[in-house]
């Protein structure tokens, strides 16, 4: 069975560099993943963090398909808990204007960041009229179709409407989010690079195949490369990934102890 690789890229800042530094090196693995063949190249979303320079993959996002030719480009993911579904659907439709068929909508159920962050970035919203995430997914995805009404018509339409819209991805590491993903007709990848329970890994990817009428799922997974298997070791010794359980909030995963 073939396979065709992507990367994520969560635009790390390393110890000592400066965060232009780091985008820029981000840039050049995108530009290297199109000479090399991987199908796509996605963006994370995380605040707060210094070690870190991708809040915004949106932006990130408009920044290398201008400096690149046909290689896939798009969210992993927008945490769209933060914002108004209907603005995510303009940002997403006016990318794939730019680039028509090059664009991928990656969503995610996690805050991104800890509690500080999420209150700054959901400061005044109404979380009672916010409503569920599978409700915002839903008015994500009704702003999305291309059969949504016209600009010139009196109703509300997230444009510009673009020719070829947007790929439309769950990012989820559960069967909830697959029978979500499956539900809306949307393409589901497993996050296995945040939980590696292979068990529930089959029975998410089982269920999505089933409801999706047998479409494929994509899954997320570390990879380590170096010269030799000793050098991986070495990179794989220092690799570390913590779990953190937030009163009264969702749990999250940070790099690092800091």
């Amino acid at each position: 069975m073939a396979y065709r690789l992507s990367l994520l890229d969560k635009a790390p800042v390393l110890q000592g560099e400066s965060p232009t530094a780091a985008l820029q090196r981000t840039l050049q693995m995108a530009q290297r993943a199109e000479e090399w063949g991987y199908h796509r190249f996605w963006l994370a979303e995380h605040h707060n963090t210094a070690q870190l320079a991708s809040p915004s993959p949106e932006v990130l996002i408009a920044w290398i398909i201008a400096q690149t030719r046909h290689i896939r480009v798009g969210s992993g993911g927008v945490m769209l808990q933060h914002y108004s579904p209907y603005k995510v659907a303009e940002n997403f439709n006016l990318l794939a204007s730019l680039a028509p068929g090059r664009i991928d909508l990656g969503v995610g159920k996690a805050p991104g960041g800890l509690p500080l962050s999420t209150h700054a970035l959901q400061q005044g919203v109404d979380a009672a009229k916010k409503g569920s995430f599978a409700e915002q997914l839903q008015l994500l995805d009704s702003w999305l179709k291309p059969g949504q009404a016209d600009p010139d018509d009196e109703g509300l339409a997230a444009t510009p409407l673009p020719s070829r819209p947007a790929n439309r991805f769950l990012l989820g590491a559960s069967e909830e989010s697959a029978r979500l993903a499956a539900s809306l007709g949307w393409q589901f990848v497993f996050a296995a690079h945040l939980n590696g329970d292979r068990q529930l890994l089959e029975h998410a990817l089982s269920t999505y195949s089933r409801l999706s009428q047998g479409q494929r799922a994509l899954v997320a997974v570390q990879v380590v490369v170096a010269d030799s298997p000793a050098g991986a070791d070495l990179l794989v010794a220092n690799l570390r990934h913590y779990h953190v359980a937030v009163k009264d909030g969702p749990s999250v995963n940070v790099a690092s102890l800091e």
